[in-house]
């Protein structure tokens, strides 16, 4: 990677780092699916308002499906699924569960599975194992919801490598984002806010839409169209770090020897998978 590449991966992964964070403190008040509809549709609508100045065309007529598939595992399914998962879970443990989606986008390519890959798999699983065991509050359905948000990443690589490598980066953003948040809107009854919005969750949300969607979402499709969506799902590889350290400043999170061994376990396995 270039070094533009890799101040916009490390940039990325601070950003998605702190996007754990924010949805830990949303979720419990909006609900996971309210969560989930404002950050897309805040980042879709910032996104459309900016390429609409700056000329640039998201030509949906040609690249509607793309948006539309890419949009539902990307944004729509994956995070719905972490606003559910934080409400009981960290924002360290969030991050690290959501290292596992290069893995799972090595293995859904079609690649043979060798000996490496099967033994690299299993070090993964075993890491997740480990770094969920210490949590009190450990709830299984929580769990399965980051590793199923974190396999959708993974199905949206694979996708956009095979059947959306044309599509452009910029326009990839905003129509996930639009699409995303255009079809969460019928949802939202079925979980309602169990608060009032705070000047605090209002801010959370606003960071979620415009930070970790808007900006966040450029850099990501920038990057895939750069080094390619394995090399951009890398970044995951870093947002465990990001996502501990502003779970323990900002949240007072407990950072547990146990954790930082599941997490190094986690992060060796994809090595292990996506190593040629």
């Amino acid at each position: 990677m270039s070094a533009i590449d890799t101040a916009r991966l490390v940039a990325l992964a601070a950003i998605w780092g702190a996007s754990f964070l924010f949805n830990r403190i949303a979720a419990p008040v909006l609900g996971p699916i309210l969560t989930a509809e404002l950050r897309t549709l805040i980042a879709g609508i910032a996104l459309a308002a900016f390429f609409a100045v700056t000329g640039f065309s998201t030509d949906w007529r040609r690249w509607w499906r793309q948006y539309l598939i890419v949009g539902v595992l990307t944004s729509a399914l994956p995070f719905v699924l972490w606003a559910y998962a934080a409400l009981t879970l960290t924002a360290g443990l969030m991050s690290v569960l959501n290292a596992t989606s290069p893995m799972w986008g090595a293995l859904l390519l079609g690649e043979r599975l060798t000996v490496r890959r099967t033994l690299g798999l299993l070090i993964g699983v075993a890491g997740v194992a480990l770094v969920t065991r210490p949590q009190a509050d450990f709830n299984i359905a929580a769990v399965a919801a980051a590793l199923c948000a974190a396999f959708s990443y993974g199905l949206a690589g694979t996708y956009m490598r095979r059947k959306a490598a044309e599509v452009p980066s910029r326009g990839m953003a905003v129509g996930t984002q639009l699409v995303a948040g255009f079809l969460l809107i019928p949802l939202i009854p079925l979980w309602p806010p169990s608060a009032a919005l705070t000047p605090l969750v209002a801010t959370s949300i606003l960071a979620l839409g415009l930070v970790c969607g808007a900006i966040a979402y450029l850099l990501y499709f920038r990057l895939i169209a750069d080094i390619g969506p394995t090399g951009a799902l890398t970044v995951t590889y870093l947002i465990p770090v990001f996502g501990v350290l502003w779970g323990a400043i900002f949240l007072g999170e407990t950072v547990s020897a146990s954790m930082l061994a599941g997490a190094g376990l986690v992060l060796l396995g994809t090595v292990f998978v996506l190593r040629k």
